[in-house]
């Protein structure tokens, strides 16, 4: 049986243009060109960076805590307790790896 970060990572790292690489405080990170999208503390922990007004409503609305270490930044923390925050945290992923694919096509446009 898959575990789950790995459930995590088949996932996320399928999505077109995301590479999954080493987190430099362990763990794994994606990115989507070069834009970090999060990163997995083993099986325990994802952190995903948004802008402050989307954090606050993450964790308002209880999809995510404030980051574990920086809390007063647009990171956000989500503990993985069990099989059932797996899906809640793709979703998380998903909606990082949206924004930033808009914020790469706005780039392209303006270049």
């Amino acid at each position: 049986m898959e575990d789950i970060a790995g459930q995590i990572e088949r996932e996320v790292g399928s999505w077109e243009g995301v590479s999954i690489g080493a987190h430099r405080f362990g763990g794994v990170e994606f990115l989507l060109a070069g834009r970090a999208l999060g990163h997995l503390h083993g099986e325990r922990w994802a952190d995903l960076r948004f802008h402050e007004g989307l954090r606050d409503m993450l964790v308002e609305t209880g999809r995510a805590q404030p980051h574990h270490v920086l809390p007063h930044t647009g990171w956000v923390s989500r503990q993985i307790r069990d099989e059932d925050d797996v899906a809640a945290v793709i979703e998380l992923f998903r909606l990082s790896y949206e924004r930033a694919m808009v914020a790469s096509r706005i780039s392209s446009e303006n270049l």
